[in-house]
């Protein structure tokens, strides 16, 4: 009996995933605990091993749709056994006449008086310059989801220019006219004049070549699919905004003494970045503001013991967040190793997701790109974000005279439901006077 492929459930706050690649084909035999797809969430990609032997016989969602966790999406089993239906419309009842061109189409979408048609964002796009009613529309996808393939392979049910009576129709033609909404008099019979279902499934086909012929090949705009990851993002940017009333600090930094401290560790052979360095003594600062590395909880404030640092880290398709767990406990060649590896277990796709989970303040960093000012949002549920910006020679006064330092402002957003303007200038000061003073560390 064929077996389920369903997508998985890979974290609690996760509804549903994009299959990122099928790594087998359909009719490919499948082996139990090989990878057979990767599937990409809110925050990772992952990949999915198959829960059972056999041939992949059919699959229902494609490379870059989306669908529900636990959401049937393939099936596997033995080689050509029929796939049965996903339970939640009957398909067309398979027989000699349609066997061999049976159509990718399975279920109409159908609708109460004003329902919600479930359809895919493109698909409702083409619907709409096409006038075309998606609850006619033939559903491909899983769960019953419209696809853009569906809306192009459409054919509107015209005016019927005969009655049904009057036009030479096999049955199981008649049935399935009635199910897609096709006007049998627009279909040629190439059977002596009588319709079978065969010249259903070739007139969808010659349709939908020739819809895809008027779509634009040079589109003056473009519609693109938001991903899992870009999902969640925009969810929780918004969320963020939202849920804290911020203010943002900027304060700037004279970075002279921090360069000749880390070019002394770099004499001694200690390899560290500058965003190394703001990490560590930031950590230090929060050990001494605890209410900026604390959490809001309805009408509670949870104050953490502990400093886990995220570190911002940007990636094709958006930004993950690891943190470094126990920051202030650790040495700089030890935040400068897992600061380099996040990094590189992000962009590879191959984070743990307990890197992600935990994270009580947050760093980010837009120097590399020359920014000198800027406005991070929240990463909630902490309560405040640090901006790193570009470090930059700028003429100052120093004992009454004009001299050059390499510059850089901290932009400190904060939550003002618990932290004060005073309160973090404060803590910004004190970061400041670490960083221009990196002695104070051992204090």
């Amino acid at each position: 009996m064929a077996e389920k492929v369903l997508m998985p459930k890979l974290g609690l706050t996760m509804t549903e995933g994009t299959i990122e690649e099928w790594k087998k084909k359909e009719g490919d035999e499948v082996k139990k605990g090989e990878i057979l797809f990767s599937v990409a969430t809110d925050k990772l990609t992952n990949d999915i091993e198959a829960e059972a032997d056999g041939v992949l016989l059919k699959i229902l969602v494609g490379e870059g749709e989306d669908a529900p966790c636990k959401a049937v999406i393939a099936w596997i089993g033995a080689p050509g056994e029929v796939v049965p239906g996903d339970g939640e419309t009957p398909a067309v009842q398979a027989t000699p006449e349609t066997e061999a061109f049976a159509p990718e189409q399975a279920a109409v979408s159908v609708k109460a008086e004003g329902g919600f048609i479930p359809a895919m964002p493109y698909a409702r796009k083409l619907a709409k310059e096409k006038g075309i009613d998606l609850g006619l529309v033939p559903a491909s996808g899983a769960r019953g989801y419209v696809t853009s393939k569906d809306v192009l392979s459409y054919v509107p049910a015209a005016v019927m220019k005969a009655p049904a009576n009057e036009v030479k129709a096999s049955p199981l033609a008649e049935k399935v006219a009635s199910d897609i909404g096709i006007d049998l008099a627009s279909v040629k019979g190439r059977h002596c004049g009588r319709v079978l279902a065969e010249d259903i499934y070739a007139y969808l086909e010659e349709t939908r070549e020739k819809a895809e012929e008027e779509v634009p090949s040079n589109p003056l705009e473009e519609v693109k699919k938001m991903s899992g990851m870009r999902k969640a993002i925009a969810k929780n940017m918004l969320a963020s905004v939202q849920t804290s009333p911020t203010v943002t600090f900027n304060l700037a930094v004279d970075m002279s003494e921090m360069k000749k401290y880390r070019e002394m560790l770099k004499a001694k052979e200690i390899k560290v970045s500058y965003n190394d360095l703001v990490v560590k003594f930031v950590a230090k600062a929060l050990t001494e503001f605890p209410i900026l590395n604390a959490s809001v909880d309805g009408n509670s404030i949870i104050l953490k013991h502990y400093v886990n640092m995220g570190v911002a880290v940007a990636i094709d398709d958006g930004l993950l967040v690891p943190n470094i767990k126990d920051c202030d406990k650790k040495s700089l060649t030890e935040i400068h190793d897992e600061v380099k590896t996040f990094a590189e277990q992000a962009r590879s796709g191959k984070l743990p997701m307990e890197a992600l989970k935990g994270g009580t303040f947050t760093i980010t960093n837009l120097g590399m790109y020359g920014i000198d000012s800027f406005t991070p949002i929240i990463n909630q549920p902490e309560v405040a974000i640090l901006g790193l910006t570009t470090m930059e020679d700028k003429a100052v006064v120093r004992n009454g005279e004009i001299v050059i330092r390499p510059m850089m402002t901290l932009s400190l957003t904060a939550d003002h439901r618990i932290i004060d303007g005073a309160t973090a200038a404060e803590f910004l000061q004190r970061v400041k006077n670490l960083l221009e003073n990196p002695a104070l560390m051992l204090a």
